[in-house]
């Protein structure tokens, strides 16, 4: 089985939402790092030398390959990533191994077979 690693940079806002629909197209669990911190095509005003910044979450799910673009989709859709500059972005990246998933294996196999 292999895997691919997409990562979602999100306003904290939409973090739950994301999550949720996540895990209802395929997502079997995510890591979250919250108060991240980036910087856009536009950077962000300031006001009396304080720079007002949407907070951001780092969502980091471990999928399997053929769920990965219905899961990245899926992202993109709930997080409104496409429809406006500065929402958020996701990026999918293959594995080339890992370690720790034996449980999950199992519950996809179910779940790919299906998709194939």
């Amino acid at each position: 089985m292999r895997f691919k690693l997409i990562m979602a940079f999100i306003e904290d806002a939409k973090t739950d939402a994301v999550l949720d629909a996540a895990r209802q197209a395929g997502a079997t669990g995510a890591t979250i790092i919250n108060n991240a911190r980036g910087e856009g095509l536009v950077k962000k005003k300031t006001f009396l030398g304080l720079t007002l910044d949407v907070q951001r979450d780092v969502a980091i799910f471990l999928v399997e390959e053929h769920l990965a673009r219905t899961i990245l989709e899926t992202i993109n859709d709930v997080g409104e990533f496409d429809a406006t500059s500065g929402s958020g972005i996701a990026v999918q990246i293959d594995v080339e191994d890992a370690v720790g998933v034996a449980h999950q294996m199992r519950e996809l196999t179910e779940v790919v077979k299906d998709e194939l």
